[in-house]
């Protein structure tokens, strides 16, 4: 497998162009009226996009991946007038798919069988009390010293390592309290992962702060390099 570097640093590999190719040819012949922005397919773009159009991550964890672990996802967002309406992330070495729609829930899929089981819902984790163990979803790949500072100053964590885009769908489906991202995020990297969950965060009952997201103005990708991390936790009842 051939395994190229893009301009920031990251990997990219066949298996990610192939995934691109793939999911716009079906949403292209699903919905031709929608437009998709693929990161992938980001630099022939033109901004703004306006009205409704797909935000597609085809391989998230590209070093997962590369890696042998089975802890990659593909996103898929469904954005209107800059708002994140539908979500969906889906972990196929795993046998997973989340998926959320705004006002209607959010669902967890299992793909390991000859068939896919039928989609059950989701939710979080009730709030655990003060001085009980919480569990924390961490980045395999990414760690911060503020991140790891928010951390250490709330005692009884429980860390869970984990890849990609995986970490929103284990939070929505209670696998996980929180998942907290301090670091500085680059302008792709907020607007690729937060639509795909964002939808699924509503859900699931799942809060989000501090989430770098599509401005109200109708500009998409509006965020800016060293934007504030992420913090996904669950919603009080």
């Amino acid at each position: 497998m051939q395994v190229d570097g893009k301009a920031d640093g990251s990997p990219v590999t066949e298996a990610d162009l192939a995934a691109d190719r793939i999911i716009g040819d079906g949403l292209a012949r699903l919905v031709p009226g929608v437009p998709a922005l693929s990161e992938e397919r980001v630099h022939p773009a033109k901004r703004p996009y306006r009205g409704s159009f797909f935000l597609i991550d085809p391989l998230d964890g590209t070093k997962e991946f590369v890696a042998g672990r089975d802890e990659f996802t593909v996103n898929l967002a469904l954005v209107t007038d800059a708002t994140p309406i539908l979500g969906i992330i889906g972990a196929p070495a795993l046998g997973l798919i989340w998926r959320g729609v705004v006002g209607r829930g959010a669902e967890r899929l299992l793909t390991r069988e000859a068939s896919v089981r039928a989609a059950e819902p989701i939710r979080t984790r009730p709030l655990p009390q003060r001085g009980t163990p919480w569990i924390v979803a961490v980045s395999r790949s990414h760690e911060d010293i503020r991140t790891e500072a928010f951390i250490e100053a709330r005692p009884g964590a429980i860390r869970h390592a984990l890849g990609s885009a995986v970490k929103f769908g284990r939070v929505a489906e209670g696998g996980a309290d929180i998942y907290p991202r301090l670091a500085p995020t680059s302008e792709w990297m907020s607007q690729r992962d937060t639509p795909s969950s964002r939808p699924l965060a509503a859900g699931s009952r799942m809060r989000t702060a501090k989430i770098c997201v599509l401005a109200s103005s109708a500009k998409a990708l509006s965020c800016r390099n060293s934007s504030p991390g992420a913090i996904l936790r669950r919603r009080r009842n």
